[in-house]
């Protein structure tokens, strides 16, 4: 398979994730088949995979990594700054698996497939070659 397309299948497979996991947390996916299914579920988990930070700062938590998943997945599905925003995707999911590892064990981080996230978004970042990416300095030569 061609670099290209694998590098967009990423792109858009790590955002579509990203974009999945905050639509459950803003109930916009059916309740059968939500893993939270609303923002106070979301932010007990929250608070379940890092018992280390005060309840009072888990609702500023969640709205960051919410925003945080908003912003990557946006980065990504258009392809702008797509290296940046792969490997900060790659941290936060990195963060994420090591989270649910230290606290609910590292059984539900490998069932989730965080680690390959991870990884995957990691392995984005290092594929150089454009494809379907929104360039800002192309853009800006064109005009």
């Amino acid at each position: 398979m061609h670099i290209k397309i694998i590098k967009l299948f990423l792109r858009i497979a790590i955002s579509l994730s990203f974009l999945s996991a905050v639509a459950d947390r803003l109930s916009i996916w059916n309740a059968t088949i939500s893993v939270w299914g609303n923002w106070n579920n979301f932010l007990e988990y929250t608070q379940l995979i890092n018992p280390w930070i005060p309840n009072a700062l888990i609702p500023t938590v969640g709205l960051l990594v919410t925003f945080a998943e908003i912003g990557f997945s946006i980065g990504l599905l258009i392809g702008f700054k797509t290296e940046l925003f792969a490997k900060l995707s790659g941290i936060l999911l990195l963060i994420f698996a090591l989270s649910m590892s230290l606290s609910t064990g590292l059984k539900s981080a490998l069932d989730y497939s965080v680690f390959s996230a991870s990884a995957g978004a990691f392995a984005l970042s290092l594929l150089k070659e454009k494809y379907l990416e929104l360039d800002i300095l192309h853009l800006k030569k064109a005009s």
